[in-house]
């Protein structure tokens, strides 16, 4: 929690401008030691405590704008773009930001309302195409999965393990099993409008 303002004027060659000091600590919890004390840096105007506040909670977004920078980076890998000139580099980077965006959402959606059910997000295609694979089983249930299940089972295809330590899935084994999961769907596609529908039924038990 914030706990004071404090500020100092600078002069440089340059341009004058005002550092502020917000210092904060830690909530002391039973059994943990000492809080964490810290301070933010800013060269942002701050004159009261509810500014303090503010700027203090825009600081702990950071964490997320990395995580999405991160998955711009590795998982749409923009710097492996080879397009020629800028105006082609920024059309493709206005697609992968959005791609970007949404495989983050995912990751957000799956912990903080994972009882939904898992069509906020995927198409009826994707999350068939998706439990059929993973229960071995030509046949989807026909009700969705809930959305912290479905997001597993996504991540599982890009590496997740699932292990009782591991928590929840991340951006990267999220991108990497969406990818596997887009030629999943492609091909859930074709079995169910351009086959005949015997052909995703279980094999006849013969006697």
């Amino acid at each position: 929690m914030a706990r004071g303002i404090e500020s100092s004027h600078r002069e440089t060659g340059k341009r004058d401008y005002k550092i502020v000091c917000n210092t904060g600590a830690g909530r002391k919890c039973t059994g943990i030691g000492n809080p964490v004390k810290w301070m933010l840096l800013t060269t942002i105007p701050v004159n009261t405590f509810e500014e303090s506040v503010e700027k203090l909670e825009w600081y702990a977004r950071r964490w997320g704008i990395e995580v999405y920078h991160k998955t711009l980076k590795s998982g749409c890998q923009i710097e492996q773009r080879q397009l020629g000139n800028a105006k082609r580099i920024e059309a493709c980077l206005a697609i992968d930001m959005v791609v970007a965006w949404r495989i983050y959402y995912l990751t957000k959606l799956g912990r903080e309302v994972p009882d939904v059910p898992c069509t906020v997000f995927f198409e009826e295609a994707e999350w068939k195409a998706l439990v059929a694979y993973k229960t071995k089983s030509p046949i989807p249930p026909s009700n969705p999965p809930g959305l912290r299940e479905a997001v597993r089972m996504v991540a599982s295809l890009g590496g997740f393990l699932g292990r009782k330590g591991d928590g929840e899935p991340g951006t990267k084994t999220l991108w990497l099993g969406i990818q596997r999961l887009d030629d999943m769907t492609a091909m859930w596609k074709v079995f169910v409008t351009e086959l005949t529908p015997h052909s995703l039924s279980p094999p006849a038990f013969v006697q």
